[in-house]
């Protein structure tokens, strides 16, 4: 049986939770557990875990939306990553998209260099989205950067529409094996045969015409993000509780947990932070929200 980790203090359903205990709470969900198991082990109720991620999940969304300007940012690789909100996409009624359920994907702009990710947008998997999540990006940079992104259609009138010539842009094409249908392999992937890259805009410098950055940060999200783990019940039942819980999973990378190569946090590196945030200090943005919400 579980015991109830201690040294925070006991949670009554009635009491108001502690910034140590806020911080507790965080540290279990950005390690990847459930909101269920993290309700186990701390001993909090499931509403107060979940009010938590949507309003500290606002607040991170909101901070890394004012920092994250006028970036230096070189090299960006960017991708998409699915889930589903709700139910999978063959039950989506109109219903249930209407509400934002069903697949739902996660396009997501890393900076090579310093691993910063700087920009995000979760929706469908099309060109307004595509448009949206350039513009978003476009927004950040304040100098012509290079571009990789996979071979997804949308991307071209995107960038065209957002960047411009003002962008040195490929596209990488990777180009796979026929899938292995054993069941040991079964959620495996293909086998990839080669990568074909192709120049779009601008003078791109082939060397650096990659996207295994953003696909390796894929695996953390999957890892560090319940919601996006593969055959559980543990997905989001709501899609802004998604962006919710994602906006702190992208707080914590960026500015709390030291890359293993960089040895530093992706916003130490890319100049935005001077040192390595507690979680304490993720948590104070609840409080520093509320000062500005008051004034």
């Amino acid at each position: 049986m579980l015991a109830k980790m201690g040294n925070v203090g006991e949670i009554g359903p009635m009491n108001r939770l502690t910034n140590a205990q806020r911080a507790q709470i965080l540290a279990l969900l950005c390690e990847g557990n459930s909101i269920r198991a993290t309700v186990r082990i701390i001993g909090a109720s499931k509403n107060t875990v979940v009010k938590l991620i949507c309003d500290l999940g606002r607040a991170c969304s909101e901070y890394q939306d004012k920092t994250f300007r006028n970036l230096k940012c070189r090299q960006i690789q960017c991708d998409e990553i699915w889930s589903f909100v709700g139910c999978k996409e063959k039950n989506a009624t109109a219903m249930h998209k209407a509400k934002g359920q069903g697949s739902v994907w996660t396009w997501t702009a890393l900076d090579a260099e310093t691993k910063l990710i700087p920009c995000w947008f979760i929706g469908t998997r099309d060109a307004a989205a595509a448009w949206h999540f350039m513009n978003n990006l476009a927004g950040r940079l304040a100098n012509r950067a290079q571009l990789t992104t996979d071979s997804h259609k949308a991307y071209f009138s995107a960038v065209e529409d957002n960047f411009g010539a003002e962008i040195d842009y490929a596209m990488l094409n990777k180009i796979y094996g026929k899938p292995d249908e054993s069941p040991e392999h079964r959620y495996s992937p293909a086998r990839c045969m080669g990568a074909k890259k192709t120049l779009i805009s601008g003078t791109p410098d082939f060397k650096h015409t990659s996207t295994s950055y953003a696909e390796r940060q894929n695996l953390n999200i999957r890892m560090d993000n319940r919601r996006f783990t593969r055959l559980t019940n543990a997905f989001s039942k709501k899609v802004e509780n998604h962006e919710y819980a994602f906006a702190i999973t992208m707080m914590f990378h960026n500015f709390c947990r030291i890359h293993q190569t960089l040895l530093v946090t992706p916003a130490i590196e890319a100049g935005i932070a001077d040192h390595v945030w507690e979680l304490s200090e993720v948590v104070a943005l609840l409080d520093q929200k509320g000062v500005e919400q008051a004034a």
